[in-house]
């Protein structure tokens, strides 16, 4: 029986230490699966910008306002202009914020919805912002005709003819203008759009 007895001892020694290791070992793969999925949570928010200081540098790259006065490196030389232009001379009062102006280089032709009538417009499109929004209206004035003349040519015959109508139409080919150019860079920027000529045939 003696034998038997330190068997049992024996056995139960053992099975407290297996058990003992076993609780380390799970202590040690919890530790490592916290830092593995901590670890993982960190490069998330690091590259999504919200630690380590890339979501200032993203807003870096957005057009920001111009106040009148200030220089704006990215506003496009007019063409024929060499180095040397007159400077601006900007009112006191008003905006605080200088105002650029685009003119789309050929005029727009449409039908009317539901209607035998044609519109001509020419257009010009403002923005306060820097002129990263001008570059990027040349660059996508293909895509961005193509949208006006879509909006052109959803527009009833009875809008063109009154005030209000005008104005809704000029809100719309403002937002569509906007629209493709934060599908193409991320950034709208267009505060306007103008009529230069306008004709209803």
């Amino acid at each position: 029986m003696s034998e038997k007895a330190a068997q049992d001892g024996t056995a139960e020694a053992s099975g407290k230490a297996g058990t003992r290791r076993r609780g380390k070992l799970t202590l040690v793969l919890i530790a490592a699966g916290m830092l593995v999925v901590g670890g993982g949570g960190v490069a998330a928010l690091m590259m999504s910008g919200m630690i380590g200081g890339h979501a200032s540098s993203r807003e870096d790259n957005q057009p920001k306002l111009v106040r009148k006065g200030e220089d704006d490196p990215y506003m496009p030389k007019a063409e024929g202009e060499e180095g040397a232009a007159p400077p601006e001379v900007e009112g006191d009062g008003g905006d605080p914020y200088r105002t650029a102006y685009f003119t789309f280089s050929e005029d727009f032709t449409s039908n009317l919805k539901d209607s035998d009538a044609l519109v001509q417009l020419s257009l010009a499109c403002s923005t306060r912002r820097d002129g990263r929004v001008v570059i990027w209206l040349k660059k996508h004035e293909l895509a961005i005709r193509s949208a006006l003349l879509e909006i052109l040519a959803d527009t009833p015959e009875n809008d063109v003819y009154t005030m209000p109508g005008k104005d809704r139409l000029e809100k719309r080919l403002t937002a569509a203008i906007n629209n493709v150019l934060i599908r193409k860079e991320g950034f709208g920027g267009v505060d306007g759009v103008y009529f230069r000529t306008f004709i209803i045939q």
